[in-house]
């Protein structure tokens, strides 16, 4: 059976996405995905779209946001699913993290300088609807320069590279990620408070692509299943195979929401498509659970 449950995408509202909200979801139903939901970062802005689109289409929407938090130091992603939007606490979220942002934005120019590249803040202003530039801007950016067509540093990201598959979201993960060269550091609210943010407001709370943001430190899930969390993306278009399964059986050992999710942005991610999350288990077993967990 064809995937139809896609719960992790973004729009143009997240700073790395493409498309708008009514692109997304007439997407999602052209590819037979019935049960959706965007979860743009440390945003809630598309939800009151989305759902009125969903309706529009037949489509199974569920409201969640993709929170950056922090939890010893680690970077984590997390999803809140089915929560009460429209709570203020949302928007202070966004608010906080996109004041930061900008100042960082402006950071990472001269970060990506140290590297031997010569952009300016004009640059990438030209190159951004939005005050925020994130590493996959800065990608697209350099990757467009006539003068660094044959940069080193460059040439994996260009076609038959090895990083080619997503050039734009890999050069953000290879130098703009926590502990790279141009890594900026925002102040992100801790795990606790995000948990308790979520559950406060009708919502539960999933750890995003755990094989990303545990990379190496697996065994660090097992702290995290003891926090609160309700659930965990085992199955992502980040992990392979044997990552995905890792991440089901943690779930079956804790009694956890598992979720399916492609992370697709569109042209930061262009080999990455919807439903795209290498589920390997018939996702009815994933739409009973989120029945049971009063999502859908």
């Amino acid at each position: 059976m064809k995937n139809y449950i896609d719960l992790h995408m973004h729009s143009g509202y997240s700073d790395d996405g493409e498309y708008t909200a009514e692109e997304l979801v007439t997407k999602c139903h052209q590819s037979g995905i019935r049960i959706m939901a965007i979860t743009d970062h440390n945003t809630v802005s598309v939800i009151d779209e989305e759902l009125a689109l969903c309706r529009e289409m037949g489509i199974i929407a569920i409201p969640g946001v993709e929170i950056d938090c922090t939890w010893k130091g680690i970077d984590l992603h997390v999803v809140g699913y089915g929560i009460d939007h429209h709570q203020r606490d949302f928007q202070k979220i966004e608010e906080d993290i996109t004041a930061q942002e900008i100042i960082n934005s402006r950071k990472r120019v001269w970060l990506t300088n140290q590297m031997g590249f010569q952009l300016s803040e004009q640059d990438m202003e030209e190159s951004s609807l939005s005050d925020v530039w994130p590493g996959e801007l800065f990608a697209e950016v350099l990757l467009g320069r006539p003068e660094y067509a044959d940069h080193e540093l460059l040439k994996p990201y260009r076609p038959g590279g090895s990083r080619s598959d997503n050039p734009l979201v890999n050069f953000y993960w290879d130098f703009y990620s926590q502990g790279k060269p141009c890594y900026t550091e925002t102040r992100f609210p801790d795990l606790e408070t995000v948990i308790d943010l979520v559950h406060a407001h009708g919502g539960v709370l999933v750890l995003a692509h755990p094989g990303v943001n545990l990379k190496e430190h697996f065994e660090k899930f097992d702290e995290l299943a003891a926090l609160g969390i309700d659930g965990v993306e085992a199955f992502s278009s980040y992990h392979d195979t044997e990552t995905c399964e890792y991440f089901y059986e943690k779930a079956k050992q804790y009694d956890l929401l598992v979720t399916c999710g492609s992370d697709y942005h569109g042209k930061t991610k262009p080999a990455i498509s919807l439903g795209g999350s290498g589920c390997s288990v018939n996702q009815q077993q994933i739409e009973a659970q989120l029945r049971q967990y009063g999502l859908i």
